[in-house]
């Protein structure tokens, strides 16, 4: 398992600290363990079922996402770091682990995804946290990846969890828009 993960994250190298790294791994890990879905199926499958007929898939998505979430802090540190540090592997790990929720909010159906029953209850910044927590994942990325999404909107985000979300919404809200 470890090695389809690692397939799928390439961008785990970018994690300079060796410790948080393998948590964001082993959070991963336990997701595809607990999942109905496989990791071919997160190449195929729509990043949301919000966008009918979406043209993306989750690990498109999720990839574009992280390069964002990056390329946006490097900026943010570089013109701004002297009074709004961003820490880098923070920001690095929310992006990974922001949707991992979702292998335990989809399932694949008839060759289709579809929201499962836990799905039904507990949409993926629950079930995100609960699997990164579990890996020992500290709160700093707990807590992007409980802010990533609208739920979000009810907390006082931090630095590195405003820079996650506007990644993920910027890659998001044109397909929903559009979906209109």
């Amino acid at each position: 398992m470890r090695d389809a993960v690692e397939k799928l994250w390439p961008e785990l190298e970018w994690i300079k600290d060796n410790v948080l790294r393998e948590r964001v791994t082993a959070t991963w890990i336990r997701a595809l363990q607990l999942s109905l879905l496989t990791p071919e199926d997160l190449q195929q499958i729509p990043f949301t079922l919000l966008v009918p007929n979406c043209p993306v898939t989750f690990m498109e998505h999720k990839r574009c996402v992280v390069h964002i979430a990056r390329l946006a802090a490097e900026s943010m540190n570089e013109f701004m770091g002297h009074a709004l540090p961003v820490d880098m592997d923070t920001v690095i790990a929310g992006a990974i682990l922001a949707d991992v929720g979702k292998l335990l909010e989809y399932e694949k159906v008839d060759g289709k995804a579809r929201q499962s029953q836990r799905g039904s209850y507990l949409r993926h910044p629950f079930t995100g946290v609960a699997l990164a927590i579990e890996a020992g994942v500290p709160d700093r990325v707990c807590h992007i990846i409980a802010a990533h999404a609208d739920e979000g909107n009810l907390v006082k985000r931090s630095t590195e969890a405003c820079v996650v979300h506007h990644a993920d919404f910027m890659s998001f809200l044109p397909f929903k828009n559009m979906a209109k």
